[in-house]
């Protein structure tokens, strides 16, 4: 799994938030366009492009945007 193409997938999730926003270090639930549908698209994301689930838990559990890729990759 590669962070920049993960970080590029992520960003894609969202409409009006700046790309330069996002950084593997962004905490990503601070976002003002962060939802239950982002949350939601994000684990669809995930599990389109990398073939593995995460849970609304996982989103829960991480901070930044590192945090949830290291999550994942470790799935």
């Amino acid at each position: 799994m590669d962070k920049n193409q993960f970080l590029q997938s992520f960003a894609e999730q969202f409409d009006e938030t700046d790309p330069s926003a996002f950084t593997m270090n962004a905490k990503f639930k601070e976002m003002d366009e962060w939802s239950s549908m982002v949350a939601l698209m994000i684990i669809a994301m995930v599990d389109e492009n990398y073939n593995k689930k995460i849970t609304g838990a996982d989103l829960r559990e991480t901070d930044t945007i590192e945090q949830l890729f290291e999550r994942v990759a470790a799935k």
